[in-house]
Parts: C-alpha cells; structure tokens; sequence
C-alpha cells in the first residue's frame, strides 16, 4: 500500500445473495481500515468468518420490515451513497446523522432462476428491489462510489486499495458501467417472464435486449473477428455438446438452419446443411435411412456440412454417418452404442438438442440498428392451396410437392428445391434471379430431374423458370402466385403439361 495516502474512516456495505469471497473481500477492506456494514444476513455470515462487522439495521436505527421486502430503502443509506464530495452534500449528510459509503458491494436476487422453477409467487418474491436500487445509486456516484455487482470485481478493486489506497477512475467507472448492464438486463428478465403469454406473434414498442453470453467462440464468421453465442433472458442453453471440439460461429449457423428445417416433419428426416443452405434433405423409414437418402441429394455438398435428425439416432445411423466426414451431428437423443461409436469421430461435434430452441424473435442488425421480426410460422392451412393448372398433380406429385415446399423455406432466396420420392435431388439457393436458381437445381440434380416436383419459395416473374424446368424433366411446380404474369406462367405450364399449385404465402429467407 502506499503510505503517503491520507488514512480515513471508510464505509463499505455490503449486501449479498452471492456470498462467495465475500468473507476474504471484507476481511481485506478491514485490514485496510474500513468500517463494514451488512444486511442481517449477510452480516451473520462475515461475522462467522471473523469480520467484524455492524448490522445495517443497527447503524440506521431502522429494522428490517416486510419479511425483509424493506431494509437497505432508508435515506441515511441512499444519501451515504449519493452525497457528493461538495461541502453542501457532506453537510445535509451529517444534518440526518448519515456518513459516507464509499463503497457498495450487491449481489441481486436469482430472480432469472426462480423464475425458471415456474412457480410465479416465488418468482415474484425474488425480484430485487433494494438490491437495485442500491447498484444503482453507487454506479451513478462513481465519482466517488466504489461499486461491485459480482464476486469477480473485489480482487482488482482490493488490489488497486492496497496499492495505491484508492480504486483509479477508469476502474470505477468500468465497474459503474457494468452495475447499470447488469440492472439493466435484470429489469429486462423480469418484463420478458411478466409478458410470457401475452402479445404473441406481435412486435414490441420497446425491445429489450439483455441476453448474456452463454457460450464464448474462438472467433466469429473468420478468424479476425471476434464472436460469441448470447441467450436470450430466462432461455437455457438449447443443445449439449456431448462429444468433440468447440463450436463455432458458423457451426452454430448452420445447426440453426437445419434444426428448424428437421422441425418441419412428422416422419424420420435427415438434412445436410452447407453454408446455411440444405444441400440434401430425405424422409426415410429411420434415421439411418433418411440419412443415406439426404446424402445422394448432394454428396459432394454434404462433406464438411452439418446433418441435423428428428430422431433418435441407432446404432446403424451411427455407422452410416461413420462414413462421411461432417462438422456437426445433431439430433434429440442418441442410443448408447451410437454414441459410442460417434465418439470415435474426434474431430466431430455430436450434439443433443434440447426442446424450445427457438427465440420469439428474430433480430438482425443493420446500419447500425436492428430489424425484427416474428418467426416464419409456415403454412398452416394446407387445405387452402389452390391448383392453377389444368392438370392436377398426381398422388405421388402430391406427396414430393408438401416435401419440397417444406424444405424450400430453409433455403436461401432466390430458393427452388427439386425433390423425388421423400428427397431433394436439386437445390438452388442464393441466386440473383429465380431462373438461375432453377438452372442451379438442374445442373445438381442431372437425370434425376425427370419426374421431380420442384419448389419456389416466391413467385415466378417470367416463364422462364418453369421452361427450363420442364425441359429438365420435372412434372409439378408448387410456388406462392401473386407474380403480374401469373397468367403466363400458368399458361405455360399448361403448355407443358405441369401440375401447378399456388400457396398464396412467400417464404423468403435472406
């Protein structure tokens, strides 16, 4: 420490949930020569480990009411923490027998935990009020107010006191900065549990964002960027890492595109997502089926991808994926001898996804704001499809057209999916126009075109795309309508002989 620094009486007050190195931090700030108050509670526990310490109730002359709703809101404690260093403010201070609180140490109430139990009394009784008030009042006196909001701050604070007998400016405003992050976000947590069942599918006037960082990445998209995975308030980790090496940005990317895309079907399906795009996607008559199907749509593609299931994975599963070398397995559950046997991929994630992984929102910045929107909820009202053409598909056509339009709401826009019995055979994603998205599908699926029904996720604005789908050998075309040449492009499919239906819904994906 250094002993030119002018020793004077200090008060510290602490007032804690999170007690771990709360004993060590006091006992540190006594052999520095401050004065400790504490909550009831917290004061019984310095007091076991040999703190002396002065209960706040005592001090203020004050007792703790309400079952302990009430005991830090008192002005002797607010105007300790608030006064400044100004005459006129040390004067009020001692007109009401008040002395300076030069620092503040809170840790809230677990209010994002209790809420999670489910039971709204104990929720309700967990959502701090004094404890706030008082990060607050110290954050926003950081002038002269030392404020710690985690069991993390005291060492550096206590480090900077011994050495220099004072905590340096910057410190103490990081420390105030992340005070009013977390008051913040907890404020947020409790608008988010309170609101839970109302508003559904609508924006709100006010969005709170206080997600916390639940998962840190190596880097973001590319090595030079910096990346982490966030959770939305009172939202668990949606997945378990059950083998392999740490996720990463573009990882968790792609586990999200084909999470939801699986999500679509009833029956046993595999998708292989490269690149945020599904470049093989197959019903089966189980996982090991499906997989092997969703991996001829696009072999090549698939090395290197993603694989998501919407079961279980067996054993024979687990020996089909054996065979291709993938960055992510991703599925419900999986047997023990699967995972056993997927554990010899080392360099392969295998995760298990756990229920409710999806947001209420979905949130992009751009321009330096942020766009928002409701999930795509998909089509749910098949029934309302029209059929445009003169031909109407035929029970096979049916079943590949519900396929394929499920997938293409994951593919990237402009969208067209070509599938045939249960499987994609084609994907064009990404293009900047719809024709070249169709001549991409064709070009992946080759022969295996002929008989395929095809899939867009917008309109058609010319006849070209059906035209050249055709000429690939696809039979039904299941696309939104709503184009100004609707007319035409339904001509020519008559022209040649498709089965067209129209959903009346988009489903663009940027």
């Amino acid at each position: 420490m250094n002993l030119g620094v002018q020793m004077k009486e200090r008060y510290a007050l602490f007032s804690l949930t999170d007690r771990t190195g709360a004993v060590e931090f006091a006992q540190g700030l006594v052999a520095l020569g401050w004065q400790i108050l504490a909550t009831r509670g917290t004061a019984q526990v310095l007091a076991a480990g040999g703190v002396p310490v002065r209960s706040l109730e005592e001090w203020t002359g004050f007792p703790e009411i309400l079952g302990g709703r009430v005991k830090t809101l008192h002005p002797r404690v607010h105007a300790g923490i608030l006064a400044r260093a100004s005459e006129a403010d040390q004067a009020e201070l001692a007109a009401i027998g008040g002395k300076p609180i030069d620092l503040v140490a809170v840790t809230l109430y677990a209010f994002e935990e209790a809420a999670r139990r489910g039971a709204e009394e104990e929720a309700i009784e967990a959502i701090d009020i004094g404890g706030v008030a008082l990060l607050r009042a110290a954050a926003k006196n950081f002038a002269r107010v030392i404020v710690c909001s985690r069991p993390e701050d005291y060492p550096p604070v206590l480090e900077a006191l011994r050495r220099e007998g004072e905590v340096p400016l910057t410190l103490r405003r990081r420390l105030a900065a992340r005070a009013f992050r977390l008051t913040a976000a907890y404020d947020a947590w409790i608008a988010r549990y309170l609101e839970r069942e109302d508003g559904e599918g609508e924006l709100p006037e006010t969005l709170l964002l206080a997600a916390r960082q639940a998962l840190p990445l190596r880097y973001g998209e590319n090595p030079h960027q910096a990346g982490a995975f966030y959770l939305e308030p009172l939202q668990k980790l949606p997945f378990e890492v059950l083998q392999g090496k740490p996720l990463s940005y573009n990882n968790l990317l792609d586990l999200e595109a084909a999470w939801r895309a699986v999500e679509e079907f009833e029956e046993p399906v595999a998708v292989i997502v490269k690149h945020n795009n599904p470049c093989g996607a197959a019903m089966g008559a189980d996982p090991a089926d499906a997989f092997r199907r969703a991996l001829t749509g696009d072999p090549e593609s698939a090395y290197g991808g993603i694989v998501a299931f919407n079961r279980e994975v067996d054993e024979e599963a687990a020996a089909a994926l054996q065979e291709v070398f993938l960055e992510v397995i991703a599925a419900p559950g999986y047997r023990p001898e699967a995972l056993d046997r997927l554990r010899r991929k080392k360099a392969c994630r295998v995760i298990r996804m756990r229920e409710g992984a999806r947001g209420a929102l979905e949130i992009r910045s751009v321009l330096g704001g942020l766009l928002v929107q409701t999930p795509d909820p998909g089509d749910g009202d098949p029934e309302s499809w029209q059929v445009v053409t003169r031909r109407a598909p035929s029970e096979a056509e049916w079943r590949d057209l519900r396929f394929a339009w499920k997938v293409v709401r994951h593919v990237r826009s402009n969208a067209i999916v070509l599938a045939r019995e249960g499987q994609t055979v084609g994907v064009g994603a990404g293009q900047m126009s719809r024709v070249d998205a169709v001549r991409v599908a064709v070009m992946k699926a080759g022969p295996r075109a002929r008989g395929a029904a095809m899939a867009s996720d917008a309109f058609f604005p010319f006849p070209d795309g059906v035209e050249v789908a055709a000429a690939a050998g696809v039979t039904a075309v299941i696309q939104p309508g709503g184009s100004i040449r609707d007319a035409e492009v339904i001509a020519a499919a008559d022209r040649l002989r498709l089965a067209m239906v129209f959903t009346g819904r988009r489903h663009f994906r940027h």
